[in-house]
């Protein structure tokens, strides 16, 4: 039996950051012209809540985006997904490592954090992000913050910073 390929879910840091510090369109097309044809084959997958966080933009990037042919676009509002979204915050409202103001961050529903944390539980994806762990939690002094990574680590979902992806997928600037 074949091994399904690794699919990587795009947050919008790793869309934004690059775009905003040192791939701009201009510089580096090759980039972008790469991940577009990564998304349309379906080898990177986007998130709604993702999609609209990049195009309130109002900019390239944004503009980009609207124009792409997405191969795995993921509606949040799935069943499984809407279940297991339910169950990131049940953690982050019942652990002893984050504080209420962790919660009502991530419970607005316009935050793609535990969408993406929720989407990748359920289809197996890679999450792909720039952001890093808080390093050690400590219930003596509980986060204000939730991380990615750190949720991602209680729910044994895989991610990823983007040059990471960039490497799997044999993405390059020449």
């Amino acid at each position: 039996m074949q091994e399904l390929a690794e699919i990587f879910l795009i947050d919008s840091s790793a869309l934004m950051t690059p775009y905003k510090s040192y791939y701009p369109f201009d510089i580096a097309p090759c980039f972008w012209d790469q991940i577009k044809e990564n998304i349309e084959q379906g080898r990177i997958a986007i998130l709604d809540v993702v999609k609209d966080e990049v195009e309130k933009g109002g900019d390239t990037l944004s503009a980009w985006v609207k124009e792409l042919s997405i191969a795995h676009f993921i509606d949040h509002r799935e069943a499984a997904i809407l279940a297991h979204y339910s169950e990131v915050l049940t953690y982050i409202q019942n652990s002893e490592f984050y504080t209420a103001h962790a919660l009502t961050d991530w419970a607005n529903a316009n935050i793609a954090d535990p969408w993406l944390i929720a989407t990748a539980i359920e289809k197996g994806f890679t999450i792909v992000t720039f952001e890093t762990s808080a390093g050690h939690l400590s219930k003596k002094y509980p986060s204000k913050r939730c991380k990615i990574p750190d949720v991602c680590d209680v729910f044994h979902v895989r991610y990823e910073n983007l040059f990471t992806m960039m490497r799997k997928l044999s993405i390059s600037l020449h």
